[in-house]
């Protein structure tokens, strides 16, 4: 089957979802010191993050600078963190792969995570330039998120290409293949050092592993 649709995750899949966080984490600590005048906010939570820690680290950090916060304290970082403009660009295979794919499929994006953070992704890569539509499911109601196949209709539906003639080139084998599957896409999955998931195991719904974007082109059928 010609391939004429190539729909790209962005999470560790265009540039590393890790950037993001030390990102994010500045921006907490810039608020932090406007709020109680005590720095280091940024620096600790990046230092959980690379020793695994997920979930609580604004709670840990806090607490360890010796600060009481309240629950909507808490809530205004996290809206900080999430609403911030992120300092994160292409990996160089990813934006050369854009560049060279553009002239023959169609290309287009899909992402799951909060509407705002992975808008605000979108814009600080410029993904408009090369990719559309660009689906984030959070915007398409409850449910929508991945494994749901819902994305990827609304790309089938925008792009008028579906089954076998479409890709999805992403990285996390936990969620983001069944939906593209069960509508009869190809699926390539990008295992990237640095990665988030780079070390869980793909599943069936895996057609392909490659280490990076330069290794696509051989996976696609143009016509």
């Amino acid at each position: 089957m010609t391939t004429r649709c190539v729909v790209f995750d962005v999470d560790d899949t265009l540039y590393l979802e890790r950037d993001y966080a030390h990102s994010g984490f500045a921006a907490v600590g810039r608020e932090v010191e406007r709020r109680w005048g005590v720095a280091g906010f940024g620096a600790q939570a990046w230092n959980l993050f690379q020793d695994g820690a997920r979930g609580d680290i604004f709670d840990r950090v806090l607490q360890a600078l010796g600060l009481t916060a309240s629950p909507d304290d808490v809530r205004t970082l996290v809206v900080c963190y999430r609403e911030h403009s992120p300092a994160i660009g292409l990996l160089p295979d990813a934006r050369q792969a854009l560049d060279r794919l553009n002239r023959t499929y169609v290309l287009a994006g899909l992402t799951d995570g909060p509407v705002a953070s992975q808008r605000a992704k979108v814009a600080a890569l410029g993904l408009s330039r090369w990719l559309d539509p660009i689906v984030v499911t959070g915007e398409l109601g409850p449910g929508a998120g991945k494994p749901s196949p819902a994305g990827f209709r609304r790309i089938e539906a925008a792009s008028g290409v579906d089954g076998a003639a479409c890709v999805y080139v992403a990285d996390n084998p936990a969620k983001d293949f069944a939906g593209p599957r069960a509508l009869g896409w190809k699926t390539v999955r990008v295992r990237r050092p640095g990665g988030l998931h780079v070390d869980a195991p793909s599943g069936d719904d895996v057609d392909a592993e490659i280490g990076t974007l330069d290794a696509l082109d051989p996976l696609l059928v143009p016509g």
